[in-house]
């Protein structure tokens, strides 16, 4: 395995001079009534504590935005629940059991809670105020908008006490395994939405239990609830409020033939020639059947044409750069490679991969123009800190309107989007970007448009040989990334062989100072999600 040196910083620590000041007459600030609910929260320490005035801080109240509704029939039985994010922006939530009242409130009521004499308590998994009286409640006012909050599966399932009895939006997430028509909401679904599976938890009570024809990829939003198991440890699902709360995006699978899992932009030595993207078979391929193309694209300042790319991914110049992929195969799960004719794994003087790597694809991109578009170039990828992309595309025909069915950034500087005319690089719909934003379904079909703004980061050195390996899992049967790619950068050596590129690698962390080690992990490259058993 392939060691990755990476160094730690420290973080070196501030000395503040603490000055005594004379003595006022200034009376200081007054105590605000209400504890926000992020201070609230860590009172609790894992006992029962009676809430006081002065365990506060001087606070009597909690004021919030209601979240339960109680007509479906899935939230805990008479638990009123409402968040606020009244500190650091942070929100956070709580649940008060009040029975049968709790059903007088519905999702948007602002209201004030007098919590002093409650007890703050964990029950049945939840954090909740007990001893709370319906006339402790004050509705200030109703139909409060609830902004959206789109937080990834697995950060809930990492702390889920900080997002217990809040309302959260899960996005573009698929059931596992995929439903059939008559497959109802009722009982616990997994969901996943590119970062972790979670549990949709619907009760046989529920109004909208026995509701089928349940999306294929969806927004679903609903409240965390927890559930203590035995040894104490939290476990967090999902529970819509009602059928609306299911936000049906698409009812079709769109399932990308290969995805791209790793690249070299900068080998060390000569780059002309001797760049080439990795990239993963989700199906078995014939390419002289089913033919695909890979298109470049370097922002580099001096790059043209300039401005932005008004025919898009088909722009040419040295902008962009074409590969067709006519012949070839490549097999269900493993990996094949396009990029220049030598076919060494680090630029001159290196390993020859040429019998080792599936290239299904070489030019040379320094003497020989590119397919139907694209100057011939000493970088097929920018190194200059500006953006560089990769865009996978089906066919061999690529104009101003294709999409690609898959594609990566690196960083964002340079000419690449427009709003008027609107002009840029079409993204695809993968683990990074979206042609419709999720949430408000306003289209935003470019790159740095909207939400599309996730790249990856340049490697910390040039003419490094510095290998992108991307990791992360990628579900044919779904068509989605069920593990979203992350990467990790590491350095090839002249000797290094297509193993290290394609097997796993030992990452070591190293203090900066001492040169001790601190730790290691491993990191995988991109794989295929195994089927269940």
């Amino acid at each position: 395995m392939k060691k990755i040196f990476i160094y730690s910083f420290f973080l070196l620590g501030l000395a503040f001079a603490i000055a005594g000041c004379k003595k006022n007459n200034y009376p200081g600030g007054t105590i605000s009534a209400f504890i926000p609910m992020y201070d609230l929260r860590n009172l609790y320490k894992g006992a029962d504590l009676t809430l006081t005035q002065d365990n506060m801080f001087g606070s009597n109240q909690i004021s919030g935005v209601v979240i339960s509704d109680h007509p479906g029939g899935n939230l805990p039985e008479g638990y009123l629940i409402l968040q606020d994010k009244r500190r650091l922006n942070e929100l956070r939530g709580i649940a008060i059991p009040i029975g049968a009242a709790a059903k007088d409130y519905v999702s948007g009521d602002s209201i004030h809670v007098h919590i002093v004499g409650g007890v703050l308590k964990r029950e049945n998994g939840m954090l909740q105020i007990i001893g709370i009286t319906p006339d402790k409640i004050t509705k200030i006012s109703s139909g409060n908008v609830i902004p959206p909050n789109r937080v990834p599966s697995s950060f809930i399932l990492l702390d889920p006490d900080k997002y217990e009895s809040t309302l959260v939006a899960i996005a573009k997430g698929t059931f596992d395994p995929l439903p059939s028509p008559a497959d109802t909401y009722s009982g616990a679904k997994l969901i996943n939405d590119g970062f972790a599976d979670i549990p949709l938890v619907t009760l046989g009570a529920a109004t909208f239990a026995n509701s089928a024809n349940l999306p294929v990829v969806g927004n679903f939003y609903g409240i965390v609830v927890n559930r203590s198991l035995p040894e104490g440890k939290l476990t967090p699902e999902i529970r819509m409020r009602k059928l609306s709360d299911a936000v049906v995006l698409s009812n079709n699978i769109e399932v990308a033939p290969a995805v791209i899992s790793g690249w070299i932009n900068d080998p060390q030595g000569t780059d002309a020639n001797n760049e080439y993207i990795q990239f993963l078979a989700t199906q078995d391929i014939d390419f002289a059947t089913t033919p695909m193309s890979v298109v470049t694209s370097n922002n580099a300042g001096t790059a043209e044409p300039t401005g932005a790319p008004l025919n898009g991914w088909a722009t040419g110049g040295v902008r962009t750069y074409k590969f067709n992929i006519t012949t070839g195969t490549a097999k269900k799960g493993t990996y094949f490679y396009v990029g220049g004719t030598n076919q060494l794994i680090n630029s001159t003087g290196s390993t020859n991969i040429s019998t080792t790597a599936n290239f299904v694809k070489t030019r040379n991109y320094g003497s020989s123009a590119g397919e139907s578009f694209g100057n011939t170039t000493t970088n097929l990828l920018a190194n200059s800190g500006n953006a560089y992309g990769i865009a996978l595309f089906n066919g061999t025909t690529v104009t101003v309107t294709s999409v690609p069915v898959d594609v990566v950034w690196v960083s964002t500087g340079g000419a690449l989007y427009q709003a008027s005319p609107a002009a840029g690089f079409r993204v695809a719909a993968n683990d990074f970007y979206d042609r419709i934003n999720p949430l408000t379904l306003a289209e935003q079909p470019f790159f740095t448009q909207g939400l599309n703004t996730l790249n990856f980061i340049y490697a910390p050195t040039s003419d490094a040989g510095w290998f992108y390996k991307v990791s992360g899992v990628y579900n044919p049967d779904q068509g989605k990334w069920v593990k979203a790619r992350s990467h990790f950068v590491f350095q090839l050596e002249k000797t290094s062989t297509v193993e290290t590129i394609e097997g796993p690698t030992e990452r070591i962390w190293y203090d900066r100072a001492t040169n001790e080690e601190v730790r290691r992990d491993t990191v995988y490259a991109t794989s295929l999600k195994k089927p269940k058993i």
